[in-house]
Order: structure tokens, then C-alpha cells, then sequence
């Protein structure tokens, strides 16, 4: 059967076309799957992607696997991305950890910062309230109008609201005369200092940071109170990894995380180190939230 020019023209693209297909898709399965990972949104997010890219760099580099950082724009979106396998691996704070833990079976706490075992929030005041630093809870704060950061994180929210709790016997919304979410520490500073609260909660870390960086007019505000320790944030990962990735591969991870030495990257966070953590560490923070009623019995 004679075929016609433009039959045989026709057959050969479709050949070309299909043989291009079934070469990217041959690629495309044997590339790795991509390792996804994220941090709760405690600083603006342009400061989150200068601390985190280099990261993922790193962790590329030592897995053998793409790892990209993706910036999320809430606690809680962090926890519901990890939950729905968006975000394999994450840098959590204590109270966000606990949550995704308990959505996602099998996800571990596997380190920590070494700083992260006894962490610190600060009660900040602006300077027209007359607070000064003391180490008794500063109960004058009653009355006064106050903002937390995240609703979600351990350091802005959870552990400060424990305490004016347990200090003033009133929950934050019958102590104060308003309440406000600023949504991270970095912008609960900024509202303190500029007198669009009065008193606020914050992450002890970042204001030390923001502070050595000249960020902050002491002048305006200042720190009055510190809460005793508790335990922070921690990298946790999801329990399927090893089913994705090979046999071992969370251990891999982890053994990354506790040999990330590089000043540069450890800055980032900032952390001096890392170092192993479980899920039991944050059984306290667990409890206090249960307490509280920031999570279901």
C-alpha cells in the first residue's frame, strides 16, 4: 500500500513527539522527589528566605535530594501544609510542633537548638506606661492594652498567656482592656515601641537579635519581665519519609541537622548548635496547652 508525503510526514513528528515524551518522562522518574520543608512565620517573611535558602542548600547538598524552603504565611498554615504531606520536614516552635504531631501519626521531633531546652519569652512595655525590669511578675500590667504575636506560637502566646494567668487569675481578655495578635515577634516589637500597645509578648531571641542590630529604640521600649524556662523550638519530620526517600532516610536527616556547623547557617536561626530532641521534650507543652484550652483533650 503506498503511502502518501504527507501520511509519512505525519507519522514521523507523531514518532518524534512521542519518543520526546516518553524520554521526559523517563527523566522525570528518575529524578528524586523533592524534599519539602518550612519554619514558622516568626519574622517577616524576606528575613525568613535569607534564613532559610542557604539551608536548603545545605541539606541538598548532604541528602542527595532537591530540598527546597517554602514560605507559608501562618502557624497554622504550617501545621495543615505538614499535615497534608505539602512540607515533609519543618522548624517548628513548641506549641506548633505539639499540633502537628498530634494531625500527622508517626511525624517526630528529631533536634533541637541547644538553646532551645530552656528558652525565654519577654513582657516588653513602652516607656510611657513607666514599667521597669523586675524579676517579680509585673502585675501593673492589668489594665493596660497588650498584644501577643502568632495565636499559635509558644513563645508569643502560649507560655506568656500561662503565666498572666496564673499571676493575674483572669484570662488575657478579662486582664486586659484590649488584646491584639500582631502575628510575629518582629512586628510585636515594632507595635510596642511605636505606643500601639502598651505591653506585649516576645520571643526572648529575637529581641536580643534585633537589639545587637540596633533595631530597637530602648528609649521607647524596654523589657520588664522574663518568664522561667521551658522548651521551644525543634525540626520535626514526617513518619513516611523513610517509605519516600529509602530505608533510613530520616535518620539521614537528622544526622545533617546535628552536623550543620557552619556559622553562617547555624546564624541563621540563630542557633550555636543543634541537638537531638523526641517528642516526649515537649510533653510540657503539651500539657500547659491542654491547660489552657489551646488544645482538645
Amino acid at each position: 500500500m503506498m503511502i502518501s508525503k504527507r501520511s509519512f510526514v505525519k507519522r514521523v513528528l507523531l514518532s518524534v513527539i512521542a519518543g520526546s515524551l516518553l524520554g521526559a518522562a523517563t527523566v522525570q522518574a528518575d529524578e528524586p522527589r523533592t524534599l519539602f520543608f518550612s519554619a514558622i512565620p516568626d519574622q517577616d517573611e524576606s528575613r525568613l528566605m535569607e534564613r532559610f535558602g542557604k539551608v536548603a542548600d545545605y541539606l541538598t547538598e548532604r541528602l542527595g535530594v532537591p530540598v527546597k524552603y517554602v514560605p507559608v504565611k501562618s502557624y497554622a498554615a504550617a501545621v495543615t501544609s505538614f499535615r497534608n504531606d505539602q512540607l515533609q520536614l519543618a522548624w517548628f516552635g513548641g506549641l506548633s510542633g505539639v499540633q502537628a504531631r498530634m494531625v500527622t501519626p508517626g511525624s517526630q521531633a528529631i533536634a533541637q537548638g541547644a538553646e532551645d531546652p530552656v528558652f525565654y519569652s519577654y513582657l516588653i512595655a513602652h516607656s510611657s506606661t513607666g514599667l521597669k525590669a523586675s524579676d517579680d511578675f509585673p502585675k501593673e500590667i492589668a489594665g493596660k492594652t497588650f498584644t501577643f504575636g502568632s495565636k499559635g506560637s509558644t513563645s508569643g502566646r502560649l507560655m506568656p498567656e500561662y503565666y498572666i494567668r496564673k499571676n493575674l487569675d483572669e484570662s488575657p481578655d478579662d486582664a486586659f482592656k484590649s488584646v491584639g495578635f500582631s502575628g510575629n515577634h518582629s512586628r510585636t516589637i515594632e507595635l510596642v515601641e511605636s505606643g500601639a500597645y502598651e505591653v506585649g509578648a516576645v520571643n526572648y531571641q529575637v529581641w536580643d537579635t534585633m537589639l545587637a542590630e540596633d533595631k530597637i529604640d530602648t528609649d521607647q521600649v524596654s523589657v520588664i519581665w522574663k518568664t522561667p524556662a521551658y522548651p521551644d523550638y525543634q525540626w520535626t519530620i514526617r513518619g513516611d519519609v523513610d517509605a519516600s526517600w529509602g530505608e533510613g532516610f530520616s535518620e539521614k536527616v537528622k544526622t545533617a541537622l546535628l552536623e550543620m556547623d557552619a556559622p553562617e547557617l547555624l546564624e541563621a536561626f540563630p542557633r550555636s548548635k543543634f541537638i537531638s530532641a523526641s517528642n516526649e521534650d515537649y510533653l510540657p507543652i503539651e500539657e500547659t496547652a491542654k491547660a489552657i484550652g489551646l488544645l482538645d483533650e
